[in-house]
């Protein structure tokens, strides 16, 4: 039920930022109903058809706001940020739904290589806490508070470091037993 709703919202979402930039999404649509169907999986074909329109679908709907924040700035300054922020939750919230695809990925490989769990573990970590701190520091930086994104920016690759730490003491770890 729920991704019933997320699909129909992020194909509404693609069509009227196909409607707004004057472009035809039909291809897109129609990978998206097709994708949407219970049971169904997407052959290779589709997944990286659909990817290559995918994101051109967000590059369309990432350009619709930043002209018409333009176009808001002159009007009111802060519908211009309004404009900029919606548009990246919604390109933000999209991407949070790819990462199933690179979960099952990450899955396959520590199955194959027998890693232990930690390390893919600290990488999804990271990819999340770089991707969150971008996100916010770039509004920030939009919205003219380029101070507070710099605060940002380091806080994310503080945590970055934090989150690396067990696996550079497990390096260490490693290069001490070799060196014996």
């Amino acid at each position: 039920m729920q991704s019933n709703r997320a699909g129909m919202w992020r194909r509404e979402g693609v069509e009227s930022a196909c409607r707004a930039a004057g472009v035809g999404c039909e291809e897109e649509m129609a990978l998206s109903r097709r994708a949407e169907q219970p049971g169904r999986r997407r052959s290779e074909k589709e997944a990286e058809g659909g990817m290559a329109v995918t994101v051109v679908s967000i590059a369309v709907i990432g350009l619709t706001a930043v002209v018409l924040a333009v176009q808001l700035k002159a009007v009111k300054g802060e519908y211009g940020i309004y404009m900029v922020l919606g548009a990246g939750l919604v390109i933000f919230f999209y991407a949070l739904s790819k990462i199933e695809a690179v979960l099952t990925v990450l899955r396959r490989v520590q199955s194959y290589i027998q890693i232990d769990g930690m390390y893919l573990e600290a990488l999804m970590k990271m990819i999340g806490i770089t991707y969150i701190a971008e996100f916010a520091s770039g509004i920030c930086k939009d919205a003219g508070y380029g101070s507070l994104g710099g605060q940002i920016e380091m806080f994310g690759k503080l945590s970055m470091l934090a989150v690396s730490m067990p696996i550079l003491l497990t390096l260490m770890e490693t290069i001490r037993v070799f060196m014996r």
